[in-house]
């Protein structure tokens, strides 16, 4: 019997000793669980457990009511070659007890997993071994540019050598159409031929004899045994030719095979490395050092030795190392990069800097406040990183197909064998057209079809301000027909202003002083709007009691005895007043597309005692926005808590569908909801009262300078609140999963065409693998047209 593990568990949920016992008496009854303590302080439970026991204690602790923390990691994986190998990796990582999930993208060569927080390391990378592949955790950003560099060299290197060698080799065949009739004696074609076949070629077989002792076959199988038949053909041919006789020899024919096989392999990596392009240009915008600045005394620190409330110097020209706030100094900051504004943005004491943008014309004090990991860069690479790990749910069928082909093709090339050998033709045309079927054959282009083009579509949008969550956001945002967009801080500024407003007694300035006291500690747009007011015309805003929030209606609070309330038309209706003498001029508000907002007194005696009216300019590019998504053939809708009246003059200067309007934050997802019945739905929004809605869309759009919230539960989140981004994102959504459906259609289709072509005697092997290696590079050359995408709409875009 094997001997017990000891696993340390750390568990999440508990509160008291109650919870400890709770989760102890749940793991005692796994089987074979012994030794089972739990610490509160430490929130961790050790069990003594007989092995590959893990999956069923998390799911004791899970039932039991408590968490097991989970982290996710990436590693770089090597060896990988084709669509078959992506599946033996994620296989070999997923059977691991701890592994929650698992993604391997060909594309970037990385798995991204998520694992239970105790599990180690190491056991993930033995397991990436077993399989045949070598795994480590990512280099720092410099080393792993130079060990692609390093790679990329070692390729040019061997396809070079191969070329040289092969060149002789293939040189009769292309002059023979011009009447020169010459061949290689076959001692010269045998040394020009073994070198390529064994020395640059051992990678096939060194990663072939992996994948069949993992059990497994893999594009390299395929090369290893396809060449391999040609190359020992040829020796027995030579071996068997009379004396004085040229033998026919096909050394040329494994020769250039490997040679084309190595430059498509070193085109594809220089590809590859271009569609990731987007995540090395945000990297480069970290700097290593800044100037921190400690009782007015300059000195120069490495940015890991920064902590937050530091002050930093940011000279003109420089990047802000930081995120933080400006505390002395004014200047402008190029944020191109990061946000896709190309105009520069002002900057003032007060104002909010992002690390990596470029200071302008002045010397800048920057009080820090996020660094490393929790930094608005930080946060954009993780997320264009997510995305780009991500797998579409179209790459399902992919995975299939690629567990099969290899196995398929095997047996495809026996077949082919036989069948002209039973056919009556000699056994060595029988064998090339083997050969052929065995080195047309691709998985590389299957493999890479998808992520090359997500990598490539997310980038790019990365580029132009726009985050894609995941590849499952793309793959929904594509089919979008419908946008609804959340009014206020969207389509409008954001920032309103009082324009109007009416005391029923006359007396305006303590109509201000009231709502302003309700407003007090708010956040809200309209809230601020007040007390600005208040703080021009000088007035002291008394403090308010029992302040409570009046979902979807206002506010509610005691000032100076009084019981109050300031909100909508829906709060004055279910107060039971009317607005008596202030309707004729509240109508006429409401006309102009203003926001009102009533002040009125509860209590045993209610009463209306004012109103105001609130207006907020529309965003520059809202009406090019609504203009463009229609000229996309999707229909436009705005939902919104305001009053009907402002809401269809918004509707009409812009030229929006469908207005819905006094909604409730917690109808608004229902509202949603409907509309999905009639379309796939994207939701944009900005706001924490947006977020249920943002989640029930098909694909919910955050706008830059929103809330986390909204941003998390957002599919797509727009860095800067431009309007015209929103058909921009749904834009590159379409083009990128055009690009997909293009890479897969011609993956598929240059194997169904050149499977058979090859196993009729069509393709000669040399043929079949100039096909071969363009296959894979087309797919990847495809996919990076889409670094070309400029949005259709003139949004202000990155140089």
């Amino acid at each position: 019997m094997p001997a017990s593990t000891t696993y340390d568990l750390p568990i999440s949920g508990m509160t008291c000793a109650s919870c400890a016992g709770r989760v102890e008496r749940a793991l005692r009854k796994v089987t074979g669980a012994e030794q089972v303590s739990v610490n509160l302080t430490t929130e961790k439970a050790r069990v003594l457990a007989p092995p590959a026991s893990l999956p069923a204690l998390v799911e004791a602790v899970r039932e039991a009511g408590y968490g097991v923390p989970t982290r996710t990691l990436e590693l770089q994986i090597g060896g990988m070659t084709c669509a078959s190998c992506v599946g033996r990796v994620e296989r070999a990582l997923g059977k691991l007890a701890g592994v929650e999930q698992v993604s391997v993208n060909l594309a970037s060569e990385r798995a991204h997993l998520e694992v239970l927080a105790a599990l180690d390391d190491n056991l993930l990378i033995d397991a990436v071994q077993k399989a045949g592949y070598s795994a480590s955790l990512p280099q720092s950003t410099k080393d792993d540019q130079s060990a692609v560099q390093r790679r990329l060299r070692n390729e040019r290197l061997a396809v070079g050598a191969a070329l040289l060698l092969a060149l002789p080799l293939v040189l009769p065949m292309l002059v023979q159409p011009f009447g020169l009739h010459w061949m290689l004696p076959a001692w010269a074609q045998f040394l020009l031929a073994t070198p390529v076949q064994f020395i640059l070629g051992a990678r096939f077989y060194i990663a072939a004899w992996k994948a069949v002792r993992a059990g497994a076959g893999n594009m390299d199988l395929l090369v290893a045994l396809g060449t391999s038949a040609g190359y020992g053909l040829s020796l027995y041919q030579w071996a068997q030719a009379p004396a004085g006789m040229a033998p026919h020899l096909y050394f040329e024919a494994s020769a250039v095979v490997i040679a084309l096989v190595l430059l498509g392999k070193y085109l594809e990596s220089r590809a590859k490395r271009q569609t990731a392009s987007a995540i090395r240009a945000l990297e480069a915008l970290r700097p290593e050092r800044a100037l921190r600045v400690v009782d007015g005394v300059e000195e120069d620190v490495a940015i890991a030795h920064l902590r937050v409330g530091d002050l930093v110097l940011v000279k003109p020209g420089e990047r802000f190392p930081v995120d933080g706030v400006v505390e002395d100094g004014s200047s402008h900051a190029d944020e191109a990069l990061i946000s896709g504004e190309s105009l520069p943005v002002p900057k003032q004491p007060g104002d909010s800097v992002t690390g990596g943008a470029i200071n302008g014309e002045g010397r800048l004090l920057v009080r820090t406040q996020a660094l490393g990991t929790e930094t608005v860069l930080a946060r954009i690479i993780r997320l264009v990183e997510d995305a780009q790990a991500a797998k579409a749910p179209i790459q399902k069928l992919v995975d299939r197909v690629s567990q099969v082909f290899v196995p398929a093709v095997l047996v495809l090339a026996l077949i082919t064998l036989i069948g002209w050998w039973l056919a009556g033709v000699p056994l060595e045309t029988a064998l090339i057209n083997a050969v052929a079927v065995l080195v047309i054959a691709c998985p590389c282009a299957l493999g890479l079809a998808t992520p090359a083009a997500i990598m490539a579509g997310t980038g790019v949008a990365a580029r132009h301000g726009i985050l894609i969550k995941d590849a499952e956001a793309l793959e929904r945002a594509h089919a979008v027909n419908r946008v609804v967009f959340d009014k206020t801080g969207t389509l409008t500024s954001g920032s309103p202003q009082v324009v109007h407003s009416q005391a029923l007694d006359g007396n305006s300035a303590d109509l201000y002083r009231l709502a302003g006291a309700l407003q007090r500690g708010s956040e809200h747009p309209l809230a601020k709007a007040v007390l600005v007011a208040c703080a021009e015309q000088g007035l002291d805003v008394p403090t308010v009691a029992d302040s409570q929030s009046l979902t979807g209606r206002g506010i509610a609070g005691r000032v100076e005895g009084r019981e109050l309330a300031l909100g909508n038309r829906r709060l004055l209706d279910e107060s039971g007043l009317q607005p008596g003498e202030l309707a004729a001029q509240a109508q006429a508000w409401e006309a102009e597309g203003r926001t009102l907002s009533w002040l009125i007194e509860r209590g045993k005696q209610p009463r209306v005692v004012g109103l105001f009216a609130f207006g907020d300019s529309l965003k520059p590019g809202a009406a090019q926005a609504i203009e463009t998504l229609h000229a996309q053939h999707i229909s436009s809708h705005l939902l919104t808590g305001d009053n009907r009246g402002s809401a269809n003059v918004v509707a009409e200067a812009l030229g929006i569908d469908d207005v819905h309007a006094e909604v409730l934050p917690a109808d608004k997802a229902a509202t949603v909801a409907a509309l999905k019945q009639e379309g796939v739905v994207a939701m944009v929004g900005d706001g924490i009262n947006d977020a249920p809605a943002l989640a029930a869309a098909d694909i919910g759009i955050a706008m830059g300078g929103g809330t986390d919230v909204a941003m998390q539960a957002a599919g797509i989140t727009l860095m800067r609140g431009d309007p015209r981004l929103v058909p921009a994102a749904l834009e590159i959504s379409r083009k990128t999963y055009a690009k997909i459906r293009q890479n897969l259609f011609w993956a598929f289709i240059y194997n169904l065409i050149g499977i058979p072509l090859a196993a009729l005697g069509y393709l000669n092997p040399v043929l079949a693998g100039a096909a071969m290696a363009l296959s894979s590079v087309s797919v990847v050359s495809n996919a990076l047209w889409l670094k070309t995408w400029k949005p259709t709409s003139s949004t202000q875009e990155a140089p």
